[in-house]
């Protein structure tokens, strides 16, 4: 298979390059890929362009798995379906409320650019102006939305892998 040869090492690059995002294995990513490649050849033939072919299989698998994700509920065979249990009670709420603000603080700092700065700033106890937060980081108040929001973008794909995913149908909680 010199397809195979000639795409590997594209393969490998962007299936570490697009896994963690969605919270699947690098070698699950390309296995899967190899898998389309190998129906479409059969079906088929080569693609024309395989590098381009390549890189959309591996956006549309990563589309695909990032959808069942939001579709996972986890299973409690007890009551037969997805759990129920009951409510923590304070002093696990405390914990547990301890541990995801530890998550959160965590995947800021691991934010690349302005974004830990910006959202540290944001997520302080002093709550300040979005004034306020533009002369602390010396950049212009109107710029602070659109920066947030890619900020927040990114921080909402780095944790996907960590935090648990969205309820069914997008809504999270």
């Amino acid at each position: 298979m010199d397809l195979v040869k000639q795409l590997g090492p594209l393969l490998a690059a962007e299936a570490a390059a697009e896994a963690h995002g969605v919270g699947v294995e690098p070698a699950e990513l390309e296995q899967a890929v190899w898998l389309r490649l190998l129906e479409r050849t059969r079906d088929t033939g080569p693609p024309p362009h395989p590098a381009r072919w390549l890189r959309c299989a591996v956006r549309a698998e990563v589309r695909g798995a990032r959808r069942r994700a939001r579709r996972e509920v986890p299973y409690d065979p007890v009551a037969g379906g997805p759990p129920s249990g009951p409510e923590p009670r304070p002093a696990e709420h405390a914990v547990l409320a301890a541990e995801t603000r530890r998550t959160l603080r965590a995947a800021v700092r691991r934010l690349p650019g302005r974004c830990p700065a910006l959202l540290a700033a944001m997520l302080s106890r002093a709550d300040p102006t979005y004034r306020e937060i533009a002369g602390q980081l010396g950049m212009s108040q109107g710029s602070l939305g659109p920066v947030r929001s890619r900020c927040l973008g990114c921080l909402r794909r780095m944790l996907t892998a960590e935090v648990a995913a969205p309820e069914p149908w997008g809504k999270e909680r």
